[in-house]
This record gives structure tokens, C-alpha cells and sequence, in this order.
């Protein structure tokens, strides 16, 4: 059964950082995509950033682009997202999820993704 795992996050003040992590395990994802998301304020997830595991693409949202970073690591099926700068509205829970399917277009959208870790509450004090 394919698996991803979360780890990371936590309590940051603001204007901090802090560093999520996501394994994939279970089946080959080398040719598919890895992202995070988030729930939207109207309660539907939301892509922040997302990584082709065997292309050099990503993909950042707009909210995020100056200040997150997705990298990955294809001998261990790991993504990392490093959040700097982080605000009071970046508090939420951060999903992890996988892509084994990109046919047709917007390969970041939540749609496209069928494995979904547990998720990482971010925290950002004040």
C-alpha cells in the first residue's frame, strides 16, 4: 500500500521558519508528483507548492512563491518544503499527497492526487 509520511512543523514565531518533510513509500513514484496543500478559507484544498519527482518542475502559489521552497530527493522519495518568513495566515495544516496519475494538464491541482498523508499542523505565534 502506498504511504506518505509527514513530519516537521510545529510552533514558529512569525517571521521564522521551518522545515516540512514527506516520504513516499509503498510503489515507484520516480515519474510521478509530490505537493503540499492546504485548506482553503472556503473549506477546499488548495495547492502551495508542488514537485515533478522526475522532471525539474515546480510549482509555488502566489501566496508563497518569495517565500517557500520545495525541493526533493529521488533516492529516498522525499520532498522537503522550507517555509521561511512565515505569517499568522501560513498556520494551518499542511497536507502532503502524491500524484500517480498526470494525464491532461495542471498536474499541481489537488484533483490529481490519490495518496494523502495525515497532514503537519504549522503553528505561527506572534
Amino acid at each position: 500500500q502506498a504511504q506518505a509520511v509527514e513530519s516537521g512543523g510545529g510552533l514558529v514565531q512569525a517571521g521564522g521558519s521551518s522545515l516540512l518533510s514527506c516520504a513516499a513509500s509503498g510503489r515507484r513514484f520516480g515519474n510521478f508528483a509530490m505537493g503540499r496543500f492546504r485548506l482553503a478559507p472556503w473549506k477546499e484544498r488548495e495547492s502551495v507548492a508542488a514537485i515533478r519527482l522526475s522532471a525539474d518542475y515546480t510549482y509555488y502559489a502566489d501566496s508563497v512563491n518569495r517565500r517557500f521552497s520545495i525541493a526533493k530527493d529521488n533516492a529516498k522519495n522525499t520532498t522537503y518544503l522550507q517555509m521561511n518568513s512565515l505569517k499568522p495566515e501560513d498556520a494551518v495544516v499542511y497536507y502532503c499527497a502524491v500524484a500517480t496519475s498526470l494525464y491532461g494538464g495542471s498536474w499541481w491541482n489537488p484533483s490529481k492526487y490519490n495518496y494523502w498523508g495525515q497532514g503537519t499542523q504549522v503553528t505561527v505565534s506572534s
